[in-house]
């Protein structure tokens, strides 16, 4: 490992930090890729499409699982270690789906890939954090956070456009294989570029493991997300037997988490750090409306319009490359409040102008649509983020940084079920504008969160 003086003079060569960026896109990549897959995967699988959405479901939950578990390995085990183990899985995961017969088959492929993508962004700000903590460093490493987002927030758009081409060209199988070639050369790029962990775990046994790793709380954390998700797919119903055992189940997991030494959970520090809670919430109300926008408008598009998968991937791009832009510059000044505040305006007056849209409305219009919530996603992801990393101590930045994604998973598995709510018998326009007037409610609860919030920096 390099020493201090290294780090002092160049804290974050490329070769450190390119697998680092790559290895980030595999999750926001899997997550877009196989929106225009959804409609062929059902056709050949006799399947309705409502059934293939759970292939994009069963991601999100796995990945709100494994992200704060995986910040936690980083720590016990190495973050290197645990991000290569990551990639292994998501080879295995690819090459399952690439070949898979039936459903289930797609399902595991997809758990595969959630478990090993949802390494890399913990993994990848516990090795930053300790560099900057080595280089003696005063402020966050603005560009260096700034360009992992880009990478991971352009990725999860341009994903639309690319399985739009793949599944036109090849099939809907290459929205899996596609991860075969990229998940090889990170795994190459990694093991060569990324320094060795410089200790290894000192526990001494699988007991000791499992206290360590709170296994109790990561199944608790885990029935919780599970049966969140059972209760909201219910929705408009409401399911009462499904929230009275999510109620105590909360309750056992919040009881657990508050008597133990090393929770997977902190509840305390969330009562103690306030402010690192309330930008959880924004990221996760604000996470809703932008897979709302990503999937949503794409799905109203095929179902009502008949567009191909490849015209609505190209129609989304606008959104992933305006996005890109915006992050970079916000991140390296270390922007926060500011950005947040113009990214909840324009979040309320783009879910205005979708109450207009129906049938005959020109793809312009939406295109300049999608234009303004990238901005909008630009503004929010790069700002949280700073705040994320300013918010969180230097010991859980593994475990709050996945509990961040946590978060935005847990507003992706809202958006399907506001979509299976709104959309339900039938896409229509009514059920696209009833999504926009909840988003426009969630942009104004997120701008008065900002606005209200002093302890975000201006």
């Amino acid at each position: 490992m390099a020493g201090s003086g290294v780090y002092k003079d160049n804290p974050f060569p490329w070769k450190f930090v390119m697998p680092l960026y790559m290895g980030s896109t595999l999750n926001p990549i899997n997550s877009s890729i196989i929106a225009t897959a959804l409609v062929p995967i059902a056709l050949s699988l006799h399947i309705p499409v409502s059934k293939a959405t759970l292939l994009i479901t069963v991601l999100y939950l796995t990945c709100s699982i494994a992200q704060p578990t995986a910040g936690r390995l980083s720590k016990q085990f190495g973050p290197r270690r645990i991000f290569l183990c990551g990639i292994v899985m998501v080879l295995i995961g690819g090459l399952l789906g690439g070949v898979g017969y039936n459903f289930a088959m797609l399902i595991i492929a997809r758990i595969f890939i959630g478990i090993g993508t949802s390494t890399a962004y913990p993994s990848a700000m516990l090795m930053i954090c300790d560099r900057t903590k080595k280089a003696a460093l005063q402020d966050p490493p603005g560009r260096v956070l700034g360009w992992l987002q880009v990478t991971s927030a352009a990725t999860a758009a341009i994903g639309i456009p690319i399985g739009g081409l793949l599944v036109d060209k090849w099939g809907w199988r290459m929205t899996f294989l596609v991860n075969l070639p990229v998940a090889v050369t990170v795994l190459i790029i990694a093991i060569a570029w990324i320094p060795r962990d410089i200790t290894l775990c000192k526990v001494k046994n699988v007991k000791e493991i499992i206290g360590d790793i709170d296994m109790i709380g990561i199944m608790c954390f885990t029935s919780t997300i599970i049966l969140l998700l059972m209760f909201l797919l219910f929705l408009p119903e409401i399911s009462m037997k499904i929230l009275v055992i999510l109620s105590c189940l909360i309750i056992v997991t919040i009881k657990w988490e508050t008597t133990i030494k090393r929770p997977f959970i902190d509840i305390k520090m969330f009562l103690s750090n306030l402010a690192l809670a309330r930008t959880y919430l924004r990221f996760m109300l604000m996470t809703l409306c932008m897979y709302t926008v990503l999937y949503g408008i794409t799905t109203w598009l095929e179902s009502t319009r008949a567009v191909s998968p490849a015209y609505i991937g190209l129609l989304m791009l606008p959104m992933s490359v305006i996005s890109a832009l915006v992050m970079e510059p916000v991140s390296k000044r270390n922007l926060v409040k500011k950005p947040l505040i113009i990214s909840s305006i324009l979040t309320i007056f783009a879910s205005w102008a979708i109450l207009l849209i129906n049938m005959q409305t020109e793809l312009y219009y939406i295109m300049c649509i999608t234009f303004l919530f990238g901005i909008a996603m630009g503004l929010m992801l790069s700002a949280n983020q700073t705040a994320l990393y300013m918010q969180s101590s230097e010991n859980d930045i593994g475990v709050t940084a996945g509990l961040f994604r946590t978060f935005g998973y847990v507003g992706s598995i809202g958006y399907s079920a506001l979509i299976s709510t709104v959309f339900t018998p039938a896409v229509t326009d009514s059920g696209m504008r009833e999504a926009a007037l909840l988003m426009i409610i969630i942009g104004f609860v997120c701008l008065i969160l900002t606005v209200m919030d002093r302890k975000i920096s201006r």
